[in-house]
């Protein structure tokens, strides 16, 4: 069995004594890419520097390449990791042109093979034509791009990324993450990445984890995390979507405002119990022919849809995407269906 690239077990991490990471474990193979996602403060730059050992453990023990580099008695000193890292600020050296930025870390090679690893790593990110030139001379997502290829020239075990696109516009963010994993792909990097943007983690990773107040709530792929979300705050966090209440009447069947839904249920909720159904703007069809209809009272566009807020006759609130050709004025009753394959339930109150 291949041992993982990285095996993070039950780390904590705190300050003064206090943790303020508890219990994350996860692993990643060879060439995986993986995002830790969540809002500010919620741990993930800790978990991200304890790998790349600028904090020390409370418990638990990272492992790169089979080798355990942190423990709560032991940390190898980041220098000895053999880690690649890109800030957010990207920590470009402006008095080197854009060849030697990329070359930095490779001084302990001989000369022509320096020379060979740039030169890949410049057509890789495509500013071959760029290398004479500095910093300050090149565009953001140029910048970003140098950063990315000096943190991958010494061939890192890991590649470490913290928020890497925060001073990008919104607009470039997602473009830029697709562009940057297919460099790691074609280069064969093994990275994670910290953000709190989930356009950004879709875009990025293999597998997503979601972290809230210092814990690993959900670890997996953007379909399940959207999909089959595991509890309240991953539901909330992730997309778009509101939770209405129902009631299981049978296996994997529960009553709604909005009818009977049948499906695949992510709860092992029994039949007779309250529960709240999350349900996604896409899982809310528009049906001219449905005798279901409920008010337009808000209205988004998003270009090739209309995100509309709808009420129903009980006052609850629901979302539903409509392509932008069905155009609909705030007031007029919507005809609609539901048609969710994935039941996301919930039986907490909270």
């Amino acid at each position: 069995m291949q041992l993982p690239q990285l095996l993070v077990d039950n780390i904590s991490i705190g300050y003064a004594g206090r943790p303020v990471v508890e219990g994350i474990s996860f692993h990643l193979k060879d060439g995986e890419i993986a995002c830790l996602l969540g809002p500010s403060g919620c741990g993930k730059t800790s978990v991200l520097r304890a790998i790349a050992g600028f904090e020390p453990l409370m418990q638990g023990s990272i492992v790169l390449h089979g080798k355990t580099v942190s423990d709560a008695e032991f940390s190898l000193p980041p220098e000895k990791r053999h880690v690649g890292m890109v800030f957010q600020d990207f920590a470009l050296f402006p008095h080197l042109t854009v060849a030697k930025n990329i070359g930095f870390g490779l001084q302990k090679l001989p000369r022509k093979q320096q020379q060979q690893r740039v030169d890949e790593l410049l057509e890789l990110v495509e500013l071959t034509g760029a290398q004479n030139q500095y910093p300050h001379q090149l565009s953001g997502g140029q910048q970003q791009r140098v950063a990315l290829a000096r943190a991958m020239a010494p061939r890192p075990d890991i590649l470490l990324l913290d928020e890497p696109f925060s001073s990008m516009d919104s607009d470039l963010r997602e473009q830029l993450a697709r562009e940057v994993r297919h460099l790691l792909r074609r280069d064969g990097v093994t990275a994670i990445m910290v953000t709190h943007d989930q356009h950004e983690a879709f875009a990025m990773a293999d597998q997503i984890g979601v972290l809230g107040q210092g814990k690993l709530l959900q670890w997996g792929n953007g379909y399940d995390l959207y999909h089959r979300p595991s509890n309240r705050f991953v539901a909330d966090f992730i997309g778009q979507g509101v939770l209405i209440p129902g009631d299981i009447i049978a296996d994997n069947k529960i009553s709604t405002e909005l009818g009977i839904v049948s499906g695949k249920m992510t709860s092992d909720a029994t039949t007779g119990q309250q529960v709240n159904l999350l349900l996604r703007p896409d899982d809310i069809i528009h049906d001219d022919n449905s005798p279901l209809k409920a008010k337009i009272i808000a209205r988004a566009f998003r270009g090739a849809v209309y995100l509309y807020t709808l009420k129903l006759q009980s006052g609850q609130q629901i979302l539903c995407l409509v392509q932008s050709h069905h155009q609909h004025e705030i007031g007029e009753y919507l005809g609609i269906r539901l048609e969710a394959d994935h039941l996301a339930v919930f039986t907490d109150q909270v």
